[in-house]
């Protein structure tokens, strides 16, 4: 075997897996295995040791809650509490307790919203210099105008170190302004809706070891994870290895772009880890995309990412890992890389690895890494095999297929004329126009005559004579929201825009062109990079913060225009960087609307016709009376990267380390106690004391029968987490809204089960209770299910609370892909206390699985071609489950129902870990023992 081999991503694994052999939880026999991947992949179970773990606040209660009540059972066993704590270093973000309680309608339909100039002929102003009006600031009190947008003090080039580094700005003048009263609002309203969760938390962070709590209003878990807690290479007591890690959520794959391996799992096989256990993963299959070519000058970020997501789509690598490779990544920047990391769940691949290049490192740089550990980074990871060269003479590792992508076959599409899944090739553009004004009416053509598709309808506007054709251009709006918000889009427009204004490039006046960004953040890194004022010039001012054009929320065009519209019969052209471009949804005589990117939309207000080929004819004449094409003023790649590198990300990573060493000051002032134990509120209906640790027992006991057990509920296919445990809002007919009530609370109150995930009395009572929940007992979408010895139709927990009550064990029937959607780890522990002892489906979510097995209860699974139909099973029976003194891995167990009907089924146990830790009812309890 040889190191060489490998792909990077495996290589990982083999690190982990020799730096934390202990015999016992990873076995020399797990590195060998490892090492000898070409052979065993798909064939054997490996552990892999992540370097840490991190949590959101939705999945990060009930695993602190649990630590919290580990110490308590701990102490009651004779153990130390102190103790219990993570050994696996745990970052916790607060970012899902903010709810919208508060918000202002974005500006809109202003006739011409920022400025007046843009009424103006553009040839009459100066190139050099934007001139916006000055107006007074609409809805920012604190912005004392008028003020200047064009204010060289503010916009000194691309890379000005002179901008303010904020981005709450006046959304017309680009004035600092205090945080809007909604932010303030809204902020107040978390703190005191969520002030018990967030004491706790303040205590956790407080007594616990090797735990930090990253506090509200900081940022989203993923962005925090990616610009702050990421170290690449771990280094401790001089000691170096990769930094790798697992979270809780699907998108944790994200980190995977800088180099890391991360993947999400569930909440319990994270406790697990931050308990010092590995997660276990089928050695995986690892499929090497090759990335060849250079991409289409005009094709985008966007562009590129989508096209390899779609062939990834293609090429089936559901349930495997994808390492990139091949002379095209260098052209991708660790933001093309985290973005495609990231939709690892669009196309299934458990993860998508760019191992460290030259690129990381130079966007580790601009960062704020530090220079000195930067140079250890690199020298160790070049050490251990794990720096990818750029040069094409460095051998490539094998894989278990290559997916080869030419990025010279990408290019850009826009959407349209009616529909955003029409997508049209730039380079077709003006034939595809052609063919729609040929088509008949329908769902692409506009059915004019032959004779008539080259009229010209001339109009006067501010004192010019224009000329309106089939194609021509009379709305341009760029959109940074959704599928734009990757900030080189948005800067490419900006550089385009720069590069057509020194050109000597104008955009017609009467076209009403708008840029509304996606936050204030768009509009800082817009100014902070010196092309806003270009935008500016060509008529793409700032109108607000919100949904605008793609909702229909243009103002009215031009009179004038209006009519000789009409009265040529024109098909009119809208185009926009938005999401929708339904006919007539941007005005009523603008029939053809088009979805493109950020730079295209400005080529095309410049154009002012989509009936043009870009490369044999010119957008427009510039100084001089030179012609000057789309290529003359595309910014490259590399001035996109130098750009966002030094003008967008270093300011983004220099405003999230500000916000993580200045704290928070309402949790700086929060009082949280200190005690080595939690003091429970008993009347709390956020935080209880789970009853996980009841029966906490020094030594194992052999797995115990299940008989004459109920079944629960009969389910069908596709049964997903969020059926068995929703994470919205609480539903007043409710078992948990009952609770609540009884509470003393109103529906108000009442929040959502996300934010009392650290109540197992509300999640118990929440489980199964989704009302889009098809039990076969019912016969219609219902969280109820029959209570067969009273007969009774009940909630599901009122029923599971009488089959405790009267010592009747139950189980769970269920059809193919049981446990489907994201992880959550209350879909095992709810079932676990409603005393769900089995599941038996037809088939398993491999997390849900393990989750289950995690927290105590046996996943059974029906023989090949077997399910409940073909068995003849009602659900009805009562079923008894014989487990022998000693299990084994995938090991075939008989049941037997009460009308005498016997059935062999699968018990998925994978290896002898799940089965030690089944054997100890679940990791938690396992894991407890330690401790004693």
């Amino acid at each position: 075997f040889t190191l060489d081999t490998l792909p990077y991503s495996i290589r990982v694994l083999f690190e982990s897996s020799i730096r934390n052999c202990d015999g016992f939880l990873v076995k020399e026999t797990d590195a060998m295995n490892i090492l000898d991947w070409k052979t065993k992949q798909n064939n054997v179970e490996v552990p892999f040791c992540p370097a840490r773990v991190v949590l959101q606040d939705f999945t990060g209660i009930p695993a602190m809650v649990d630590f919290a009540a580990m110490r308590e059972a701990v102490r009651n066993a004779g153990g130390d509490p102190v103790k219990v704590n993570p050994a696996c270093p745990t970052d916790l973000t607060v970012d899902h307790s903010l709810q919208i309680d508060f918000s202002k309608c974005a500006i809109q339909n202003a006739p011409n919203p920022g400025g007046g100039d843009s009424q103006k002929p553009m040839a009459k102003l100066s190139p050099l210099k934007a001139q916006p009006r000055k107006l007074p600031c609409r809805g920012q009190t604190a912005c004392k105008g008028p003020c200047s947008a064009g204010d060289s003090s503010r916009n000194s080039g691309p890379f000005s170190a002179q901008i303010e580094n904020t981005p709450i700005l006046c959304p017309f003048h680009l004035q600092p302004v205090p945080e809007p009263e909604t932010v303030l609002k809204n902020q107040e309203m978390e703190f005191g809706r969520n002030r018990e969760r967030l004491q706790f938390f303040k205590w956790s962070s407080k007594v616990f070891k090797n735990i930090s709590i990253i506090p509200p209003e900081t940022g989203m878990a993923h962005q925090v994870n990616l610009e702050y807690l990421s170290r690449v290479v771990f280094e401790v007591k001089d000691f170096l290895y990769p930094d790798s890690v697992v979270g809780t959520d699907s998108h944790t794959t994200m980190v995977n772009g800088l180099g890391i391996l991360g993947w999400g799992v569930g909440g319990i096989e994270t406790e697990a880890v931050m308990l010092g256990m590995p997660v276990t993963l089928t050695l995986p299959e690892v499929v090497g995309c090759e990335l060849t070519g250079t991409a289409s000058p005009l094709a985008t970020s966007i562009d590129i990412v989508l096209s390899i997501t779609k062939h990834l789509r293609q090429a089936d690598v559901a349930g495997k890992f994808v390492e990139f490779f091949g002379s095209g990544v260098s052209q991708l920047s660790v933001a093309d890389r985290t973005t495609i990391a990231n939709m690892c769940p669009e196309y299934g691949a458990i993860l998508s690895f760019f191992p460290v290049d030259n690129v990381t490192l130079k966007h580790l740089k601009h960062t704020g890494f530090d220079k000195a550990k930067l140079e250890v980074m690199e020298a160790y990871l070049k050490a251990v095999k794990l720096f990818r060269n750029d040069e094409s003479s460095s051998r490539e590792p094998e894989y278990s297929q290559v997916v080869q992508i030419s990025l010279s076959s990408i290019i850009p599409y826009v959407s349209g004329p009616k529909r955003s899944q029409d997508r049209v090739a730039i380079n077709n553009m003006k034939s595809d126009f052609q063919a729609c004004l040929n088509e008949k009416s329908g769902v692409k053509g506009f059915q004019i005559a032959v004779e008539k598709q080259n009229d010209i309808v001339p109009v006067q506007y501010e004192g010019n004579e224009y000329k309106l054709s089939h194609g021509c251009i009379v709305i341009a709006a760029v959109i940074s929201c959704t599928n734009n918000c990757n900030p080189s889009v948005m800067l490419a427009a900006g550089l385009l825009a720069k590069k057509a204004v020194e050109a000597g490039l104008v955009v017609k006046p009467y076209i009403r062109t708008s840029l509304s960004p996606g936050s204030g953040m768009v509009t800082h890194y817009l100014s902070s990079s010196g092309v806003l004022p270009y935008l500016s010039k060509l008529g793409f001012e700032v109108v607000g913060y919100g949904c605008s054009t793609c909702v229909g929320n243009t103002a009215p065009l031009p009179e004038a225009i209006r009519n000789a519209i009409k009265q040529g019969d024109i098909i009119a052209c809208g185009v926009l960087s938005g999401t929708k471009n339904f006919e007539g949804r941007l005005c009523d005589c603008v029939r053809a609307n088009y979805l493109a990117s950020p730079p295209l939309v400005v080529a095309y207000a410049i154009a002012g016709t989509v009936r043009i080929d870009f490369e044999t004819e010119p957008l427009g004449t510039g100084f001089n009376g030179k012609s000057i094409y789309l290529r003359d003023i595309w910014p490259t790649r590399r001035e996109l990267h130098t750009v966002e590198e030094e003008c967008v990300i270093s300011s983004m990573f220099k405003e999230l380390k500000e916000k993580m060493e200045k704290g928070n000051k309402r949790w700086n002032l929060l009082e949280a106690p200190e005690s080595t134990l939690f003091p429970w509120d008993l009347k709390s209906t956020y935080i209880r004391c789970p009853s996980f640790f009841d029966k906490l027992a020094k030594e194992p006991v052999s797995p115990q029968p299940i008989e004459n057990a109920h079944v629960l509920l009969h389910l069908g296919d596709s049964v997903t987490t969020d059926h068995i445990s929703p994470a919205g809002s609480i539903a007043r007919s409710s078992a948990a809204a009952k609770y609540l009530t009884n509470k003393g609370l109103t529906p108000r109150e009442f929040n959502s089960y996300g934010a009392r995930r650290g109540n197992d009395a509300v999640m118990t009572r929440g489980t199964f209770a989704n009302i889009k929940l098809l039990n076969k007992f019912i016969g219609k979408p219902a969280p109820k299910t029959i209570h067969f010895p009273s007969g009774q139709t009940l909630d599901v927990f009122e029923a599971a609370e009488l089959y405790q009550k009267e010592g009747i064990p139950v189980i769970i029937l269920a059809g193919k892909k049981y446990g489907l959607g994201s992880s959550r780890d209350w879909a095992a522990k709810g079932p676990f206390l409603l005393g769900v002892k089995a599941v038996l489906a037809e088939s398993y979510e491999k997390v849900h699985k393990s989750q289950l097995i995690g927290i105590g209860i046996a996943p059974l699974q029906f023989l090949p071609g077997e399910n409940p139909s073909t068995l003849g099973l009602t659900g009805r029976e009562q079923f008894s489950i014989l487990f022998p003194p000693e299990l084994s891995p995938r090991m075939t167990l008989d049941i037997k129902t009460s009308t005498g009907k016997v059935f062999s089924v699968i018990a998925l146990f994978e290896n002898d870990m799940e089965i030690t830790l089944y054997k100890y009812g679940g990791s938690l309890n396992f894991v407890a023992r330690r401790f004693l």
